[in-house]
């Protein structure tokens, strides 16, 4: 009965689904805590003293994680050590930083002659070691598994940003600004005008709160599918060595799933699939330009593309866009080869939506459609395609890549992080040294 309903879904008998829920329960702590606070943006600044530019500041502190791979990779050249350890390690990290958010996110410090939200700061700095390092540890590391359980990780990465996304639709925003009439003591004086937002249905505290129990729930998971026997057993025929550094033995034919993610573009020769160089170093830039655009340089600047047509349509697309990233991990689950022509096919249709999300960020205070419905709908549409396409392209080189060896998935989450620092560097510059992006004052 079983076997019958894998067939009718499409999916290899042979998994283990124990294996799956714990990789999908794995993934999700890799970028939950990252997500929690993008998604909580529409509420943090409103009430930041950065204002709208606060995105442009965590985007920043959050390449700043990238410390957490370097010392990664320079450990592993001093000394061996089970990479399980760290792992368990980081995600203690994250389930902390994030219970701390949630009591300090709205405390500030006076520095440099102006209120800063330095705790605010301190525990996205912890919360983005988890993401970052995760990029170059947490992957490679289900590269022992079978093909089919990387799959069903980078789903549970997605899922990192859905189920932050689900807690914040509950949630609410509370309603667009109002302008409100303040009455002076002066009858002759003309009426003043504050800005009025209505609350939400419970606060960040909360919210931050449920990020953390998630993260503990996530670090028990990667216990028990690193040490359960059922979850061994699932290993790929691979030769593990200190860290991440294992590679692919001779194939046999129960390993044909395996193989199978590596795509059109991918030749077998003695057992193990390639890439020829021109093809493997297009696909790393590829990558990294996706991380520059997807992770470094839009999310700084999407408070200027989106809150001139409320705080409404900003929530939605921080909540909408954060689904459609586990949204195209699911189809890539259907999608049994991936390769490079239809990757480039992929990455030129991310363009014209990447035009249009610079552009209303450009114009603002007065973006195209500003106070009408069309213009809400499509800043929320072009948002939510934008981010699933650079999550899919993003997924597509990584299991294009996979059966390179460990190695390569480490190259590819170095190259991942290369392009978001730089992204985030040039977005940070403009968004607060320049005049390029102008917030909009409803009074």
């Amino acid at each position: 009965m079983r076997k019958k309903l894998y067939l009718l879904c499409g999916l290899n008998s042979e998994r283990k689904l124990i294996v799956d829920l714990l990789a999908i329960l794995f993934g999700i702590g890799s970028w939950l805590g990252i997500n929690s606070v993008y998604v909580q943006l529409p509420l943090l600044v409103g009430n930041a003293p950065e204002g709208w530019n606060l995105p442009s500041y965590l985007v920043v502190i959050i390449q700043l994680g990238n410390i957490g791979p370097i010392l990664y990779t320079a450990a592993l050249r001093i000394k061996s050590f089970r990479d399980s350890y760290l792992i368990i390690a980081l995600l203690v990290l994250g389930s902390c930083a994030a219970m701390t958010t949630a009591f300090v996110y709205d405390q500030t410090v006076h520095v440099f002659g102006a209120e800063r939200s330095v705790p605010l700061f301190i525990t996205v700095f912890g919360l983005s070691l988890v993401g970052c390092t995760s990029s170059v540890l947490f992957m490679p590391y289900m590269g022992r598994f079978k093909g089919i359980y990387l799959i069903t990780y980078l789903i549970g990465e997605g899922f990192s940003g859905f189920v932050p996304s689900i807690v914040a639709l509950i949630q609410g925003v509370g309603g667009n600004g109002e302008c409100i009439a303040v009455n002076g003591t002066d009858p002759n004086e003309p009426p003043q005008y504050t800005s009025y937002t209505p609350p939400p249905r419970f606060g960040t505290r909360p919210y931050f709160i449920v990020s953390s129990v998630i993260l503990a729930i996530s670090m028990v998971a990667f216990v028990l599918l690193d040490r359960l026997a059922v979850c061994r057993r699932e290993y790929a025929a691979v030769s593990i060595g200190n860290g991440n550094n294992y590679a692919y033995e001779p194939s046999t034919p129960n390993d044909e799933e395996t193989r199978s993610a590596a795509g059109d573009a991918a030749t077998t020769t003695k057992g193990k699939a390639s890439l020829d160089r021109t093809n493997y170093l297009l696909m790393m830039v590829l990558i990294s330009v996706m991380c520059l655009f997807g992770n470094g340089f839009f999310p700084s600047i999407q408070s200027y593309s989106c809150l001139p047509y409320g705080n409404v349509a900003y929530h939605l697309t921080v909540t909408l866009s954060s689904m459609a990233n586990p949204a195209a991990c699911f189809l890539a689950f259907f999608v049994q080869r991936n390769s490079i022509r239809s990757i480039v096919a992929l990455s030129a249709v991310f363009v014209p939506f990447a035009a249009y999300a610079l552009t209303t960020a450009m114009t603002s205070p007065d973006p195209p459609l500003m106070h009408h419905v069309l213009g809400d709908i499509l800043v929320v549409a072009c948002w939510t395609l934008l981010v699933g396409l650079v999550s899919y392209i993003r997924l597509a080189i990584t299991t294009l890549l996979r059966c390179e060896g460990g190695q390569t998935l480490v190259w590819v989450g170095v190259a991942s992080q290369l392009g978001s620092l730089v992204g985030s560097i040039l977005s940070f510059t403009l968004v607060n040294f320049t005049d390029t992006f102008q917030q909009y004052y409803p009074c």
